[in-house]
């Protein structure tokens, strides 16, 4: 999507923009290849930016319309399912222990394992097991608020196990105030962990094979008190010349870092200026068309970031850091020239903006139905559609195409505390609540 951006960029016709970019996506999305939907491998889908691959999803459901079925879960878990084959997996607690648990695409069982014991979330909405699985075809990787992390093949075998809090440096209520938030990334050959937190804080890097350490990089840096945790999980992008670059927020940074050995290559500050108390960050970076998106400020700020540079490029790099479009706890999502942002706060819940991602302009914005309930899942663009999950299990879909605010559905299962963001794969659906997996499908 880089040279659609790159045109509409340069071309500097706002009124020709809308009509333009309509048209050269049509054509992209139907020549490109991607119109068959694959695997889920992790929480923000196959590309890493909150957009699915495939069409023909369904719009609109309810407990007897479009659902083939829903099992009952064992125990709470916040995580979002990964998905490879007919194979679902997911984490949750049951018994004292951390679980990771498969399913198969028909709602049965085929199996569950123990990675070490329970530590309970605190927050109301939150569990020992908020960490999204990651899956590589091959292997699937669970983490837990415990420390615990693991690897398994896809029929459950143990590969390997290893608590990185005890590696790396203990997270406790002192050091982290909430629950273990940030889930594991995949780069080549390797899974990235990291941990920003008041004590010993860290980016690291382990092979998916046997759980070796390829390397571990601190990243201490001078935050006020709970600005300096975070629970966002790390970007990852990949460069024109092959390499990976990582991109991790919190401590009110945003810093880079090579692939290959975890240096950090650039770093934007000037994310809490007055050195207010209590950043602490939510809602993870994106990264796509060269902008990183960094939601800060509890929600109150969102910054782009033009990729690239060395050292301190917080006067150099920094496209526009726009107010009030932004959100706390869910995580934006990128699709073509549009950044889609899903409001949380409590004077702008279930506000939806759409922006031009290039210069942050709002093309539109509206207010989904208001309720107490606020959104902790993030918004997902699947067939040109955005999908945003309500922490009730009510999901509403709008036209992510259009250049103004349109909800084509609402649709609601069961009244269930859902913070997982949905899955999309092979024209199917998978909602996950703290205490059900559904699937949807026409």
């Amino acid at each position: 999507m880089t040279s659609i951006r790159q045109f509409l960029c340069q071309s500097g016709k706002s009124t020709m923009r809308s009509a333009v970019y309509s048209r050269l996506l049509v054509v992209f999305c139907y020549t490109s290849g991607i119109c068959l939907s694959g695997d889920w491998p992790g929480w923000r889908g196959p590309h890493g930016t909150g957009v699915a691959d495939g069409v023909g999803y369904p719009v609109e459901w309810s407990p007897d319309n479009n659902r083939l079925w829903t099992t009952d879960l064992p125990g709470p878990g916040g995580s979002t399912p990964a998905v490879t084959g007919d194979r679902i997996f997911l984490t949750l607690n049951a018994e004292g222990d951390n679980r990771l648990m498969c399913i198969g695409m028909d709602g049965k069982k085929l199996w569950s394992k123990t990675l070490g014991a329970e530590v309970p979330g605190k927050h109301r909405k939150a569990t020992g097991a908020n960490s999204s699985p990651l899956t590589d075809g091959t292997h699937v990787f669970a983490y837990f608020k415990s420390g615990d992390l693991g690897c398994f093949n896809l029929d459950g075998d143990p590969l390997w196990q290893i608590n990185v809090h005890d590696k790396f440096g203990k997270v406790t209520q002192d050091t982290l105030w909430w629950d273990l938030g940030n889930s594991p990334v995949l780069i080549d050959g390797a899974i990235v962990v990291s941990c920003v937190q008041s004590g010993p804080s860290w980016v690291a890097a382990l092979r998916r094979t046997d759980g070796e350490i390829l390397w571990k990089v601190d990243r201490d840096l001078d935050a006020p008190e709970e600005a300096n945790q975070s629970y966002s999980t790390p970007g990852v992008f990949r460069n024109s010349d092959g390499s990976q670059t990582i991109v991790v927020l919190g401590s009110d940074y945003v810093t880079a870092h090579s692939a290959r050995n975890g240096s950090e290559l650039w770093r934007v500050g000037g994310l809490n200026p007055d050195g207010e108390k209590y950043f602490r960050s939510i809602s993870s970076p994106v990264v796509s068309n060269g902008i990183v998106l960094a939601p800060y400020a509890r929600g109150n700020t969102l910054t782009a970031i033009r990729l690239g540079g060395s050292g301190d490029v917080t006067k150099s790099h920094v496209l526009y850091t726009n107010k009030e479009t932004s959100a706390d706890v869910p995580t934006p999502v990128i699709f073509g020239d549009r950044a889609y942002i899903c409001s949380d706060g409590k004077r702008n819940r279930g506000q939806v903006y759409c922006l031009d991602l290039a210069y942050g302009k709002t093309i539109w914005n509206g207010q989904l139905p208001k309720s107490r309930h606020s959104f902790s899942s993030s918004p997902i663009v699947a067939d040109g559609k955005l999908y945003l999950a309500r922490e009730d299990g009510t999901v509403f879909v709008v036209d992510a195409t259009s250049d103004e605010f349109q909800v084509l559905a609402e649709n609601s299962l069961a009244n269930e505390l859902t913070v997982a963001t949905p899955v999309f794969v092979g024209r199917r659906i998978l909602l996950r609540s703290h205490t059900s997996l559904s699937l949807i499908g026409i």
